[in-house]
This record gives structure tokens, sequence and C-alpha cells, in this order.
């Protein structure tokens, strides 16, 4: 049985997290396709603009960097969160940002998790591998129609 690729889309304005996030992905065991865009506001307009014209192609998966130009990461999840076609696409927190009001703040806005970005190019690949594990390998996603 063939699987289509999971969808992952990106929100990261970092080079080379966006290198890094995307190498560890491509020696993921799923097979994946990862869109990546590079402020919030492209993000907003990218999954609405899904939504309306094409649900089927909307993310599987976001990971999204809180620290983002135009609209930063809460702005992007608030949103994200309360338009009721995009409140069953996971939302990761992938940050450099270890602040207790951060990590607070984007629970409040029902993130799925927070996690914080390490320095290390082997635990920021591992990290990434793990995050692919997870939502991938061991939950399960609601059917959606």
């Amino acid at each position: 049985m063939e699987y289509k690729p999971i969808k992952i889309l990106l929100v990261e304005d970092n080079e080379g997290d966006i290198f890094l996030t995307k190498e560890a992905l491509s020696e993921a065991r799923i097979k994946n396709v990862t869109e990546v865009v590079r402020d919030g506001e492209q993000a907003i307009s990218l999954l609405e603009n899904r939504l309306k014209k094409n649900p089927d192609e909307l993310p599987d998966l976001i990971i999204l960097d809180i620290n983002l130009p135009k609209k930063n990461g809460h702005e992007v999840l608030m949103h994200l969160k309360k338009n009721k076609g995009l409140t069953h696409v996971p939302i990761i927190i992938l940050s450099t940002s270890f602040s207790d009001q951060d990590v607070l703040k984007a629970y409040q806005e029902h993130a799925n998790c927070y996690i914080v970005k390490p320095i290390d190019v082997f635990d920021f690949m591992q990290v990434v591998s793990k995050i692919e594990d997870f939502w991938f390998n061991i939950i399960k996603y609601p059917k959606i129609k």
C-alpha cells in the first residue's frame, strides 16, 4: 500500500534552522513534503487560501517559530486556532525562546506542544527526528471530512 506523503508547513525565518529542519525531515522514515514560509503574514495567508480553495492541501502539521517578521508566532497561533477550519491541524512551537512567559502563552493559545530549539546541530537534528516520530508514528489523528 502506497501512503501519501505527510504535509508539513515550516514557518521559520532563520535560513540555518530551515536547512537543518528540512535536512532532518528528509532523513525521516516517513515520506513527507515540507513547505516553508518565512513570516507570520505569509503563513496565515497561505493557510486561509488553502482552506477556501483546496482544503485537501492543508498541512498535516505546522512547525512554528515564535520570533517571526510581520506577525510573530503568537499572533499566527491565535489566528489559526480561532479559525474552525484549521483547529484540527497540530501546531508545534519550535523556538529559541525558553521564556516561561512564551511557553505559557503558547499553551494558552492552544499550541499542541512547545519545544526549545537546541543550539547544538546534532541535538537539533535529534529533536526534529523525534517530532517526526511522535507526530506520525505514535499519535492518532482524527479523520476530517
